[in-house]
Protein backbone atom coordinates (compact mmCIF):
# COMPACT_ATOMS: atom_id res chain seq x y z
CA UNK A 1 0.00 0.00 0.00
CA UNK A 2 2.75 2.76 0.86
CA UNK A 3 4.80 1.89 -2.20
CA UNK A 4 1.21 2.63 -4.83
CA UNK A 5 1.06 5.79 -2.52
CA UNK A 6 4.49 6.56 -3.08
CA UNK A 7 3.78 5.81 -6.64
CA UNK A 8 0.91 8.11 -6.93
CA UNK A 9 2.48 10.84 -5.13
CA UNK A 10 5.55 10.52 -7.34
CA UNK A 11 3.65 11.31 -10.66
CA UNK A 12 0.96 13.98 -9.10
CA UNK A 13 3.96 15.84 -8.51
CA UNK A 14 6.53 15.76 -11.81
CA UNK A 15 2.75 16.26 -13.61
CA UNK A 16 2.44 19.69 -11.25
CA UNK A 17 6.09 20.81 -11.61
CA UNK A 18 5.90 20.49 -15.32
CA UNK A 19 2.82 22.56 -15.31
CA UNK A 20 4.05 25.06 -12.97
CA UNK A 21 3.96 29.09 -13.70
CA UNK A 22 7.36 29.17 -13.91
CA UNK A 23 8.22 26.14 -15.91
CA UNK A 24 7.92 28.45 -19.25
CA UNK A 25 9.60 31.25 -18.40
CA UNK A 26 11.00 33.64 -20.93
CA UNK A 27 14.07 35.64 -21.20
CA UNK A 28 14.13 38.82 -18.86
CA UNK A 29 14.48 41.65 -21.34
CA UNK A 30 17.41 42.34 -24.20
CA UNK A 31 20.26 42.05 -20.91
CA UNK A 32 21.51 39.86 -18.85
CA UNK A 33 20.51 38.89 -15.71
CA UNK A 34 22.95 39.28 -12.65
CA UNK A 35 24.45 35.63 -12.87
CA UNK A 36 24.59 35.48 -16.63
CA UNK A 37 26.47 38.62 -16.74
CA UNK A 38 28.99 37.37 -13.97
CA UNK A 39 29.13 34.24 -15.82
CA UNK A 40 29.94 36.46 -19.32
CA UNK A 41 32.53 38.33 -17.54
CA UNK A 42 34.17 35.75 -15.82
CA UNK A 43 33.74 33.24 -18.81
CA UNK A 44 33.07 30.38 -16.09
CA UNK A 45 30.54 28.68 -14.13
CA UNK A 46 31.14 27.53 -11.19
CA UNK A 47 29.52 24.12 -10.79
CA UNK A 48 29.13 22.60 -7.10
CA UNK A 49 29.92 18.70 -6.90
CA UNK A 50 29.11 16.04 -3.88
CA UNK A 51 32.18 13.84 -3.62
CA UNK A 52 30.27 10.73 -2.30
CA UNK A 53 26.50 11.03 -4.07
CA UNK A 54 27.26 8.10 -6.81
CA UNK A 55 26.09 7.89 -9.58
CA UNK A 56 25.11 11.80 -9.09
CA UNK A 57 27.94 13.11 -8.19
CA UNK A 58 31.48 11.85 -7.10
CA UNK A 59 35.29 11.28 -7.54
CA UNK A 60 36.66 9.00 -10.30
CA UNK A 61 39.99 6.98 -9.60
CA UNK A 62 41.84 10.50 -10.51
CA UNK A 63 39.59 12.61 -7.78
CA UNK A 64 37.58 13.86 -10.90
CA UNK A 65 34.20 15.33 -10.35
CA UNK A 66 32.30 12.71 -12.20
CA UNK A 67 28.37 11.68 -12.43
CA UNK A 68 25.23 12.05 -13.77
CA UNK A 69 23.99 15.34 -12.07
CA UNK A 70 27.56 16.74 -13.41
CA UNK A 71 27.15 15.60 -17.04
CA UNK A 72 23.11 17.42 -17.12
CA UNK A 73 24.79 20.87 -15.42
CA UNK A 74 27.75 20.47 -18.22
CA UNK A 75 24.63 20.21 -20.97
CA UNK A 76 22.96 23.13 -19.21
CA UNK A 77 26.24 25.20 -19.39
CA UNK A 78 26.30 24.82 -23.15
CA UNK A 79 23.23 26.98 -23.23
CA UNK A 80 24.36 29.79 -21.38
CA UNK A 81 27.58 29.73 -23.39
CA UNK A 82 24.63 30.20 -26.04
CA UNK A 83 22.77 33.34 -24.26
CA UNK A 84 26.23 35.16 -23.28
CA UNK A 85 27.37 34.27 -26.68
CA UNK A 86 30.48 32.89 -25.12
CA UNK A 87 30.62 29.62 -26.79
CA UNK A 88 34.09 28.38 -24.56
CA UNK A 89 32.81 29.13 -21.35
CA UNK A 90 35.49 27.03 -18.17
CA UNK A 91 33.85 25.43 -15.88
CA UNK A 92 35.02 25.44 -12.10
CA UNK A 93 33.91 22.52 -9.94
CA UNK A 94 33.58 23.47 -6.47
CA UNK A 95 33.43 21.00 -3.64
CA UNK A 96 30.21 21.51 -1.37
CA UNK A 97 28.70 19.39 1.24
CA UNK A 98 24.80 18.42 2.45
CA UNK A 99 25.07 21.31 4.74
CA UNK A 100 26.75 24.13 2.91
CA UNK A 101 25.08 23.36 -0.27
CA UNK A 102 22.26 26.19 -0.22
CA UNK A 103 24.36 28.86 1.31
CA UNK A 104 26.68 28.55 -1.61
CA UNK A 105 24.33 28.70 -4.41
CA UNK A 106 22.80 32.25 -2.47
CA UNK A 107 26.12 33.74 -2.08
CA UNK A 108 27.41 32.75 -5.22
CA UNK A 109 29.66 30.82 -4.59
CA UNK A 110 28.23 28.34 -7.33
CA UNK A 111 26.08 29.13 -9.82
CA UNK A 112 24.61 25.43 -10.05
CA UNK A 113 24.29 22.81 -7.34
CA UNK A 114 25.06 19.42 -9.84
CA UNK A 115 24.49 17.05 -7.11
CA UNK A 116 21.48 14.93 -4.85
CA UNK A 117 19.26 17.66 -3.84
CA UNK A 118 15.32 17.36 -2.74
CA UNK A 119 13.09 19.85 -4.42
CA UNK A 120 10.35 20.44 -1.97
CA UNK A 121 8.62 23.25 -1.02
CA UNK A 122 9.89 24.45 1.91
CA UNK A 123 13.35 24.85 -0.64
CA UNK A 124 11.88 26.54 -3.19
CA UNK A 125 11.75 29.50 -0.97
CA UNK A 126 15.25 30.28 -1.49
CA UNK A 127 17.00 28.45 -4.15
CA UNK A 128 15.41 27.17 -7.47
CA UNK A 129 15.46 23.97 -9.14
CA UNK A 130 15.19 22.13 -12.90
CA UNK A 131 12.65 20.13 -14.19
CA UNK A 132 12.52 16.47 -12.37
CA UNK A 133 15.85 14.42 -12.58
CA UNK A 134 14.95 11.47 -10.22
CA UNK A 135 12.96 10.03 -7.88
CA UNK A 136 14.06 8.95 -4.76
CA UNK A 137 12.73 8.10 -1.13
CA UNK A 138 14.32 7.49 2.35
CA UNK A 139 15.57 4.25 3.53
CA UNK A 140 17.58 2.45 5.84
CA UNK A 141 20.84 0.49 5.44
CA UNK A 142 21.63 -2.00 7.95
CA UNK A 143 24.42 -4.95 7.93
CA UNK A 144 23.23 -8.08 6.49
CA UNK A 145 23.34 -9.36 10.43
CA UNK A 146 20.51 -7.22 11.25
CA UNK A 147 16.73 -8.30 11.44
CA UNK A 148 15.47 -4.85 11.32
CA UNK A 149 13.49 -3.94 8.18
CA UNK A 150 11.67 -0.82 10.07
CA UNK A 151 12.61 2.02 11.79
CA UNK A 152 10.75 0.42 14.77
CA UNK A 153 12.85 -2.60 15.02
CA UNK A 154 15.67 -0.53 16.18
CA UNK A 155 13.52 1.29 18.94
CA UNK A 156 16.03 2.68 21.12
CA UNK A 157 19.08 1.88 18.92
CA UNK A 158 21.78 4.06 16.92
CA UNK A 159 20.78 5.46 13.24
CA UNK A 160 23.33 7.70 11.68
CA UNK A 161 21.90 10.37 9.25
CA UNK A 162 24.07 12.73 7.01
CA UNK A 163 23.86 16.48 8.17
CA UNK A 164 21.17 18.95 6.41
CA UNK A 165 19.38 16.22 4.10
CA UNK A 166 15.69 15.33 4.25
CA UNK A 167 16.53 12.08 5.25
CA UNK A 168 17.88 13.91 8.73
CA UNK A 169 14.57 15.63 8.64
CA UNK A 170 12.00 12.33 8.06
CA UNK A 171 14.13 10.46 11.07
CA UNK A 172 13.30 12.75 13.80
CA UNK A 173 9.42 12.91 12.46
CA UNK A 174 9.50 9.49 12.22
CA UNK A 175 11.23 8.99 15.73
CA UNK A 176 8.51 11.42 17.42
CA UNK A 177 5.43 10.03 15.80
CA UNK A 178 6.18 6.64 17.23
CA UNK A 179 7.98 7.60 20.41
CA UNK A 180 11.51 5.19 19.76
CA UNK A 181 13.68 7.09 21.15
CA UNK A 182 16.35 6.51 18.67
CA UNK A 183 19.80 7.58 19.22
CA UNK A 184 21.00 9.97 16.44
CA UNK A 185 24.90 10.28 14.90
CA UNK A 186 24.94 13.38 12.68
CA UNK A 187 27.81 13.21 9.99
CA UNK A 188 28.75 15.65 7.20
CA UNK A 189 28.60 14.09 4.22
CA UNK A 190 27.43 10.33 2.84
CA UNK A 191 30.90 8.91 3.20
CA UNK A 192 31.48 9.69 6.40
CA UNK A 193 27.91 7.99 7.31
CA UNK A 194 28.67 4.81 5.65
CA UNK A 195 32.01 4.24 7.47
CA UNK A 196 30.27 4.98 10.96
CA UNK A 197 27.53 2.06 9.69
CA UNK A 198 30.77 0.18 8.58
CA UNK A 199 32.78 0.69 11.96
CA UNK A 200 29.70 -0.81 14.28
CA UNK A 201 29.37 2.47 15.12
CA UNK A 202 25.44 2.66 14.36
CA UNK A 203 22.51 -0.15 13.87
CA UNK A 204 21.72 1.54 10.78
CA UNK A 205 22.21 4.65 8.11
CA UNK A 206 19.32 6.14 6.96
CA UNK A 207 19.36 8.42 3.78
CA UNK A 208 17.77 8.08 -0.26
CA UNK A 209 17.09 4.69 -1.32
CA UNK A 210 19.25 5.14 -4.53
CA UNK A 211 22.49 6.53 -2.64
CA UNK A 212 22.86 3.68 -0.09
CA UNK A 213 22.79 1.08 -2.90
CA UNK A 214 25.56 3.01 -4.78
CA UNK A 215 27.55 2.67 -1.53
CA UNK A 216 27.22 -0.02 -1.49
CA UNK A 217 28.08 -0.72 -4.97
CA UNK A 218 31.18 1.86 -4.69
CA UNK A 219 32.40 -0.27 -1.77
CA UNK A 220 32.00 -3.67 -2.98
CA UNK A 221 29.74 -4.18 0.02
CA UNK A 222 26.88 -6.00 -0.99
CA UNK A 223 27.66 -9.17 1.45
CA UNK A 224 27.65 -7.22 4.17
CA UNK A 225 24.88 -4.39 4.15
CA UNK A 226 21.37 -4.41 2.29
CA UNK A 227 18.95 -1.87 2.00
CA UNK A 228 15.98 -2.17 3.51
CA UNK A 229 12.02 -1.31 4.61
CA UNK A 230 9.10 1.21 2.89
CA UNK A 231 9.83 4.74 1.84
CA UNK A 232 9.90 7.07 4.90
CA UNK A 233 9.93 9.73 2.61
CA UNK A 234 9.33 10.94 -1.21
CA UNK A 235 12.52 13.03 -2.77
CA UNK A 236 12.03 13.75 -6.39
CA UNK A 237 15.92 15.15 -7.47
CA UNK A 238 16.43 18.49 -9.66
CA UNK A 239 19.32 20.71 -9.98
CA UNK A 240 19.68 23.43 -8.08
CA UNK A 241 20.56 27.04 -8.83
CA UNK A 242 19.84 30.97 -8.06
CA UNK A 243 16.20 32.11 -7.31
CA UNK A 244 14.62 35.04 -8.83
CA UNK A 245 16.39 34.90 -12.24
CA UNK A 246 13.85 34.38 -14.90
CA UNK A 247 16.54 34.59 -17.69
CA UNK A 248 18.77 32.06 -15.92
CA UNK A 249 15.56 29.62 -15.33
CA UNK A 250 14.44 30.06 -19.03
CA UNK A 251 18.32 29.12 -20.31
CA UNK A 252 17.83 26.21 -17.44
CA UNK A 253 14.27 24.71 -18.89
CA UNK A 254 15.71 25.56 -22.75
CA UNK A 255 18.61 23.18 -21.95
CA UNK A 256 16.41 20.17 -20.47
CA UNK A 257 13.61 20.57 -23.71
CA UNK A 258 16.56 20.38 -25.97
CA UNK A 259 17.85 17.08 -23.89
CA UNK A 260 14.35 15.73 -24.08
CA UNK A 261 14.10 16.51 -27.66
CA UNK A 262 17.24 14.86 -29.09
CA UNK A 263 15.65 12.06 -26.91
CA UNK A 264 19.35 11.99 -24.71
CA UNK A 265 17.62 12.25 -21.55
CA UNK A 266 16.91 8.40 -20.90
CA UNK A 267 20.32 6.83 -22.77
CA UNK A 268 21.86 9.47 -20.12
CA UNK A 269 20.24 8.02 -17.20
CA UNK A 270 20.73 4.60 -18.74
CA UNK A 271 24.69 5.25 -18.44
CA UNK A 272 24.52 6.55 -15.38
CA UNK A 273 22.30 4.03 -13.37
CA UNK A 274 22.35 0.84 -15.98
CA UNK A 275 25.52 0.28 -17.30
CA UNK A 276 28.70 -0.02 -15.72
CA UNK A 277 30.25 3.30 -14.18
CA UNK A 278 33.51 4.73 -15.17
CA UNK A 279 34.69 3.51 -11.18
CA UNK A 280 33.71 -0.10 -12.11
CA UNK A 281 30.67 -0.41 -10.15
CA UNK A 282 27.26 -1.37 -11.73
CA UNK A 283 23.95 0.74 -10.01
CA UNK A 284 21.42 -1.91 -12.11
CA UNK A 285 18.41 0.95 -11.48
CA UNK A 286 16.09 1.04 -14.40
CA UNK A 287 14.28 4.28 -14.83
CA UNK A 288 11.11 4.62 -13.18
CA UNK A 289 7.62 5.01 -15.11
CA UNK A 290 6.87 8.50 -13.56
CA UNK A 291 10.43 9.54 -14.59
CA UNK A 292 10.37 8.39 -17.60
CA UNK A 293 7.12 10.23 -18.59
CA UNK A 294 8.60 13.29 -17.03
CA UNK A 295 11.28 13.01 -19.42
CA UNK A 296 8.79 12.48 -22.04
CA UNK A 297 7.07 15.46 -21.73
CA UNK A 298 10.06 17.49 -22.51
CA UNK A 299 10.40 16.36 -25.49
CA UNK A 300 9.08 19.53 -27.59
CA UNK A 301 10.06 18.25 -31.03
CA UNK A 302 7.43 16.51 -33.85
CA UNK A 303 5.82 13.91 -32.24
CA UNK A 304 6.45 14.36 -28.73
CA UNK A 305 4.27 14.29 -25.85
CA UNK A 306 3.14 18.02 -25.30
Amino acid sequence: MLRALFLVASVGWWAAWLLSPGAFAQTAGEGLSPTLSAIKAAKVVKLGYRESSPPFSFLDQAGRPIGYSLELCQAVVEDIGVEVDVPDLRIDYVKVTSDDRFQAITDGKIDLECGSTTANVERRKQVAFSPLIFVAGTKLMVPKTSTGTAPADFKGKTIVVTKGTTNEQAMHVVDAKFGLGLNFVVSPDHEQSYQILADGKADAFATDDVLLSGLIARHKSQDRFRVVGDFLSYDPYGIMFRKGDPQLTAVVERAFRRLGSNRDLIPLYNKWFVARLPTGERMGISISPQLEESFKALDDSAGGTN
